[in-house]
């Protein structure tokens, strides 16, 4: 089963070493911390934000994830959605599309949120299909937008409105639940 389980004091050190994994950095957008310290500071601000939430994805209450909105606006009710599977053991098994859900949900329904946004590597092919799946629409396409590895990338806008999900959302629950990915 999938959880989201907010941030504890220990999950810093658990978040630097997911975020310098090569597989997990390969698709973000920014450089992956290089310092303990900074990457503290960080996370201690993060927590503290009113801007920002963020939850570690569990996998039958293991941590393995990331998931986070940030930019939160009450004005304009959005924010913007990110997330990443950091444990190896969990990639590929649906714990992304299951994560994604979950925080959909936190956002429109608890956040009251109008719109959650995203902005992918175009070549992100696995993220793009799991938040096509959440009805995430594409609303535009960054030309070479970010800087990675010693070239320009490509990035997609996605975003989906809190009307897109709940049409969703109860088709999409009940297969991550037949999958046996989250709870009833």
């Amino acid at each position: 089963m999938i959880g989201l389980r907010d941030l504890q004091d220990d999950d810093s050190r658990r978040l630097f070493a997911w975020r310098r994994d090569t597989e997990v950095d390969r698709w973000m957008r920014g450089l992956p911390p290089s310092d303990p310290d900074a990457h503290q500071a960080w996370f201690d601000t993060f927590r503290t934000d009113p801007t920002r939430g963020g939850w570690i994805v569990t996998l039958n209450g293991e941590p393995c994830g990331w998931a986070a909105l940030t930019n939160i606006t009450t004005k304009n009710r959005r924010a913007e959605w990110g997330w990443y599977i950091g444990e190896p053991r969990a990639r590929g098994r649906g714990a992304g599309r299951a994560a994604q859900a979950l925080g959909l949900d936190r956002a429109f329904r608890e956040l009251g949120l109008e719109k959650v946004w995203s902005e992918v590597l175009a070549d992100n092919d696995i993220a793009l299909k799991a938040q096509a799946g959440a009805g995430f629409r594409r609303e535009g396409y960054l030309r070479r937008h970010v800087w990675k590895d010693g070239r320009f990338h490509d990035a997609v806008l996605l975003g989906v409105l809190r009307e897109e999900w709940e049409a969703r959302r109860e088709a999409a629950r009940l297969d991550l639940h037949r999958s046996g990915l989250l709870a009833a």
